[in-house]
């Protein structure tokens, strides 16, 4: 094969991905990064980048207003994602109720902006939506591979598919016997 392949004998050897890396020295960091990038870019939109906004063509306004907005709400993705991991890690949360709160926020995969009005954009702008574009995409990642170590839920039999499975086991035994 590939000189990769492992087999497990049981379960005791398998590690989870999503448990061992939300108490990691590298999701610390991670969640480090990540906040600190949501306040440097709040900080920016709320100073320098509002007067940069001022001084640029309608267009370029129009588009700073745009991708501003796109930029806040990707990031508010990644801080809800990073603060139901922190809050997993420190067993605020259980991993099966963070599974839950995934379906409030959001990950999807969005359009990065379109080259014309990116660079009507002030640099430092720029380089902001880059950053948190490249951070969103390695949470994507991390977020499925953690998504892969939660089993998925298994459907409850109604209790009369139950009683039913029970009168046939009972009804099948005594034809044969």
């Amino acid at each position: 094969m590939n000189g990769y392949d492992v087999t497990f004998r049981d379960n005791r050897d398998w590690v989870e991905f999503g448990a061992s890396y939300v108490h990691s020295d590298a999701f610390k960091a991670l969640f480090r990064d990540g906040m600190a990038l949501v306040e440097e870019t709040a900080s920016y939109l709320d100073g320098d980048g509002r007067d940069e906004s001022r001084l640029t063509s309608r267009d370029a306004t129009l588009s700073y207003a745009a991708e501003s907005m796109r930029l806040t709400t990707l990031l508010m993705q990644i801080a809800s994602w990073l603060l139901v991991q922190r809050a997993v890690a420190e067993g605020e949360m259980t991993p099966a109720q963070a599974s839950e709160e995934k379906h409030r926020v959001k990950l999807g995969v969005t359009e990065p902006p379109k080259a014309e009005a990116f660079a009507l954009l002030p640099m430092r702008l720029q380089q902001l939506i880059v950053r948190t574009r490249r951070l969103h995409s390695r949470i994507l990642h991390l977020d499925s591979l953690i998504a892969e170590d939660r089993p998925t839920p298994r459907p409850i039999a109604s209790p009369v598919a139950a009683q039913q499975g029970l009168l046939q086991s009972v009804f099948g035994q005594r034809r044969e016997g």
